[in-house]
Parts: structure tokens; sequence; C-alpha cells
């Protein structure tokens, strides 16, 4: 439990350093988000030997994994919608969140979503918190912690609107993996399928 509190500690510190308005306009955003996802993979790696066992890529899998992030898709053009009408400070918190893209190239902006930070992020939160949490304290409590835990990394930015889109999409992901953890390849292909989607191919 000790290398996890590390990590978590980790984790808080980094995103708050990308999203907090005082040093995000200091630190290249992509790099550091890439850099971190990255970070937070290897550890899972050393302090959770086998977690790619949990990992199976099937025909099911990755139908899914589509279906998931879709749906996500769906539910965030919604949620646009419903918190701009009552919410005056949500389209604005939003575009603020676009603002983090402006400039760099949509290709390379979709390498780094696709094929490492969404599957990373998968491995770290999923594969590691809500797991370690879930086998001490049950897989109830595990997802409710790793899904708050998900959220509060976000708290830095002081954007209501990112770190409710990150309790919804992590929301949506740690149940999955709280009720079907066999289908962890379908979560990961969901989660960087959404990134892209959301962020370069279909903007909200």
């Amino acid at each position: 439990m000790k290398r996890l509190v590390f990590t978590l500690v980790l984790a808080a510190c980094l995103w708050t350093l990308m999203f907090s308005p005082w040093t995000a306009p200091h630190v290249p955003f992509w790099w550091v988000m890439a850099g971190s996802a990255l970070m937070l993979g290897v550890l899972t790696a050393l302090f959770n030997p086998g977690w790619w066992k949990q990992i199976k890529w099937t025909a099911g899998n990755v139908c899914l994994g589509i279906g998931v992030a879709v749906m996500l898709w769906g539910i965030f053009w919604a949620g646009d919608k419903v918190s701009s009408w009552l919410f005056d400070f949500a389209r604005g918190q939003v575009d603020e969140i676009y603002g983090m893209k402006s400039g760099e190239s949509p290709w390379l902006l979709t390498v780094l979503m696709l094929f490492l930070i969404g599957p990373a992020e998968e491995i770290y939160w999923r594969g590691y918190v809500q797991k370690t949490f879930s086998a001490r304290f049950g897989k109830n409590a595990g997802y409710v912690a790793a899904t708050l835990l998900y959220a509060l990394v976000h708290a830095g930015s002081f954007n209501f609107m990112l770190v409710m889109a990150a309790l919804v999409a992590g929301g949506v992901w740690g149940l999955l993996y709280r009720m079907w953890p066999e289908r962890f390849s379908a979560i990961i292909i969901s989660h960087a399928l959404w990134d892209v989607a959301v962020f370069v191919w279909f903007p909200i």
C-alpha cells in the first residue's frame, strides 16, 4: 500500500503541475502529460507484476471498447448542452480545456493519446489503483476510491468542468472494471478512442 500511496502523491503533483493556472502556462502540456502517463505506467509494471495478464485482445473486447467510447462521447455531448444551460461558466471552462491543444499537431495528439496517454492512464488507474484498493477493501470501495481520486487529481486546475468530466469518465471506466475486470482491454481501448474523439476528431 505504501507504493500505491507514493504513486498517488506523484500523480497529484504531476497533474497539478500540468493543470494549475500558476504552473500550466510554463510547461509543455502534452509532453509532460505523455511523460507522466509513461512514468505511472512504468511504476505500475514495477509495483504490480503480471498486470498484463488482465489484457486480452479479443474481437469482443475491441467492439465493446469502441461502443463504450461512442457512448461516452454521446454522454459528454448531452452533458455539454445541459451544463451550458445550467451554468454560465461551463462553456468558458470547456473552451479552456480545448485551448490546451492550440498550436499542436492533430497527428501528434492522436498518436500520443491513442498509443500512450489513454492506455497508460487505464493501466495505472484501473489496472493498479482500483485493483489494489479492491483487493484490500472490497470491489465497491475500490471502485469508489479510484473514481474519486481520478477526479481529484484534476482539482488543481480549478476547472469544475474538467473535474466533473474526469469523475464521469472515470466512473464509467471504473464501473466496467468493477463488473468485468476480464474486459480490461476494452476499457483501455475505450479510453484511448474517447480521448482522441473528444479532443481531435469530433470536439464537442
